[in-house]
């Protein structure tokens, strides 16, 4: 169990993440390679009367954390059971190799649109999958969970061993122990039909428009998401898009596109059209998200529907005239992620039929101020709308403001305190929101 203080050569490259305007300062940082280590940071975290945080990758890194931080990502282990179509995966897995093993086997996971996202992380928070209109949610998956728990004792938990546990680590989104390693069940999807489609974002009304319509009349078998983003004028960017403002609609399907579902966005006019058939292992180019550390700010609403008018408002506050740079993203929800699995889980909200997300870039306090500020000016058109919040698609400090809607509805709230009660009775493990 390698450990590092504050000024040890190491310590800060351990410490830092993918999130780099979350700065963690912990007293004692221990890398785990097993889970015998992360019993014995647990335990030391007792003995020295200190908090525990976990980071795998650190995308999702919300808040700084102080007392002993583990850092789990060599713990890099994923075994494919072809035959049962599961994996087991190690607590610092990213879900890229995930991907790539069960791809192999004509299998995939229930991945999201960022494949070097650590996959525990990701699982525990519900999982917005990239076919979860077809397959539900990452958590509804999952068929045990290896853990330590808050009195240093590691646990097997699955429905029948620790019902509360499993129910809240499936989509609870919260620390309630530390998962070194869970088995999920992967899915027989050896290519996904579908990609990207770029429109200039001078035609962004039309485009959300046709999104719109799109998703009233996708089937289960589609799941689909817009994004709006102003591109820099970099190499790395191909011609077409490079400095433009774009909207780009993302597409992931299990079953060959109907033409006629894409005819009225194609008939706006691309910029880019890169629609056809992604290899199961190659499904991270669909969306082609930032794969390199950053900083970065967002919340999100849970909408129980998508206006027209809201989507006005949406593109003119958060569009090219934003007084910050602003990422828009909408995915389309439902299908079988508004059906509880067959064992119930702590994911919140199933009636949810889009998430819209607002995201930026932000260095400094003044800039995720300004963030902010564009924020809820958005998710005040949106709040009517609204059913609630996803906790895990929350980037950068809490934001605890009344008027937004909440993280969790009231039973799911108190279940989950119930559970820390139970298995954390004295506060082990950091809560960062």
């Amino acid at each position: 169990m390698d450990t590092f203080f504050a000024g040890d050569e190491g310590y800060d490259a351990e410490v830092a993440g993918f999130q780099t305007g979350i700065r963690h300062r912990p007293a004692v940082v221990v890398a785990a390679a097993s889970a015998d280590d992360v019993k014995g940071a647990v335990r030391l975290a007792r003995e020295r009367g200190a908090r525990v945080a976990v980071q795998a990758t650190g995308h999702g890194a919300r808040a700084p954390v102080d007392g002993v931080l583990v850092t789990t990502i060599r713990m890099d282990g994923v075994r494919v059971d072809p035959v049962a179509r599961t994996a087991w995966v190690e607590a610092g897995v990213r879900w890229s190799a995930v991907i790539e093993q069960a791809a192999a086997h004509g299998l995939a996971p229930l991945a999201g649109s960022s494949p070097g996202v650590g996959a525990v992380g990701y699982t525990v928070g519900g999982g917005v999958a990239l076919l979860g209109r077809t397959f539900g949610y990452a958590a509804d998956h999952v068929r045990a969970f290896d853990v330590v728990t808050a009195d240093g004792e590691p646990r097997h938990v699955t429905a029948t061993s620790e019902p509360d546990l499993f129910w809240a680590l499936r989509g609870g989104g919260e620390l309630l122990a530390v998962v070194t390693g869970m088995e999920i069940g992967l899915v027989p999807v050896p290519v996904v039909y579908g990609g990207g489609l770029h429109f200039d974002a001078a035609q962004a009304a039309e485009v959300l428009s046709a999104f719109r319509e799109l998703t009233v009349a996708a089937p289960e078998t589609l799941t689909s998401s817009v994004g709006m983003v102003g591109l820099p004028p970099i190499d790395a960017i191909p011609e077409p898009l490079r400095g433009k403002h774009v909207l780009h609609v993302r597409l992931a399907s299990t079953e060959p596109l109907d033409p006629s579902l894409l005819a009225p966005l194609r008939a706006i006019g691309t910029l880019a059209d890169r629609v056809g058939e992604v290899p199961a292992a190659e499904v991270g180019s669909i969306y082609g998200d930032p794969d390199f550390p950053h900083s970065y700010v967002g919340d999100n609403v849970l909408l129980g529907e998508l206006p027209p008018e809201l989507l006005d408002v949406a593109h003119t506050l958060a569009g090219p005239a934003a007084p910050v740079p602003c990422v828009l993203d909408i995915r389309h929800l439902g299908g079988a992620m508004a059906r509880a699995p067959e064992v119930a889980n702590a994911v919140p909200y199933r009636e949810a039929t889009h998430i819209l997300r607002v995201l930026s870039p932000a260095d400094d306090a003044d800039a995720v101020d300004a963030a902010r500020a564009v924020r809820h000016e958005v998710f005040k058109a949106a709040v009517p709308f609204a059913v609630g919040r996803a906790a895990t698609f929350g980037y950068g400090p809490v934001d605890a403001d009344p008027s937004l809607p909440a993280l969790r509805d009231p039973a799911t709230a108190a279940r989950l305190a119930q559970v820390r009660d139970e298995f954390d009775p004295d506060g082990v493990f950091f809560v960062g929101g």
